[in-house]
């Protein structure tokens, strides 16, 4: 393997990296503040990019230009998910919670196939269909916009959740509920507010990616698993965990795709999230 291999290799599992990292963050955001994993997850990157595909195909907006629709559209399913379903599981056995987010995923699915059929979609004629140079190699226009959205995007979270009120109440929601409603937080807005920055996350991240992915009724699935992957090696409930536990999982997914053939490059990454689970189950920078 040359340099200038290498470093393309690592370019793009860098960028592949950032868009896990955007796509995990909802859910681990989730997961610190209730316990809880959604199983529908990545249904809502699948209407995100759904959403981009169809504002692109009607009234031939790009997805760079649809973005803000898209997030809303993600944004008031992503809350409506919470005020109609999962609100009414807090307290509920896991087990009553799993059934939940899991049936969510397969009417969401089912449902978008019914709708729309089981085709593979594409963009028509996106706007960034071209390549740059990048220290010697070349990166598509898409994959280094969807990074360095994706990048903007998790830097801004982190700025919200460390700067700003809400995002100390979110982060003392997550620490101990019982005592942050003493202290006054609406730990129920908190778990609101938690299902609509996922909607954001989700709707920025699909609409990153739809120009240059094929959009279909189980593409969420694709990134949902490696999500939780994500999610289990960076540890539950860390943001920060998440972002470095994407990028390690992009550069190393990207560097077994070239030396395994397509049908097994996956499975290494699934090994290793076994390990991740058995050997250190509150992942890198987790705490439970």
């Amino acid at each position: 393997m040359t340099s200038s291999v290498l470093l393309q290799l690592v370019l793009s599992g860098l960028i592949t990296g950032l868009i896990y990292a955007l796509v995990s963050t909802g859910l681990t955001l989730i997961w610190g503040l209730m316990n809880l994993v959604n199983f529908a997850h990545g249904e809502y990157l699948m209407v995100a990019m759904f959403s981009a595909y169809w504002f692109s195909t009607l009234v031939h907006w790009d997805p760079l230009l649809s973005l803000p629709l898209t997030v809303l559209v993600v944004t008031v399913l992503s809350g409506a998910t919470y005020v109609l379903l999962v609100r009414r599981l807090l307290g509920a056995s896991v087990l009553a919670q799993v059934f939940a987010t899991f049936g969510l995923m397969v009417f969401l699915q089912n449902g978008t196939q019914f709708l729309f059929g089981p085709s593979f979609r594409s963009i028509p004629h996106p706007w960034l269909e071209g390549r740059i140079r990048v220290f010697g190699t070349y990166i598509g226009e898409a994959q280094a916009v969807a990074g360095a959205g994706a990048f903007v995007a998790a830097g801004a979270l982190y700025w919200f959740m460390r700067h700003t009120d809400i995002g100390r109440g979110l982060d003392a929601t997550a620490q101990d509920p019982g005592a942050a409603a003493a202290m006054g937080i609406d730990t129920n807005r908190m778990f609101l507010l938690a299902w609509a920055i996922n909607g954001v996350l989700l709707g920025v991240a699909g609409s990153l990616i739809a120009s240059s992915y094929y959009v279909h009724p189980l593409v969420g699935q694709v990134f949902s698993l490696i999500a939780f992957v994500v999610v289990a090696l960076g540890g539950f409930g860390s943001i920060e965990g998440a972002f470095i536990a994407g990028l390690l999982i992009g550069v190393f997914q990207t560097l077994c795709g070239f030396l395994l053939p397509s049908q097994i490059q996956l499975v290494p990454v699934y090994l290793l999230y076994i390990v991740i689970v058995l050997l250190r189950p509150q992942g890198l920078l987790g705490t439970r």
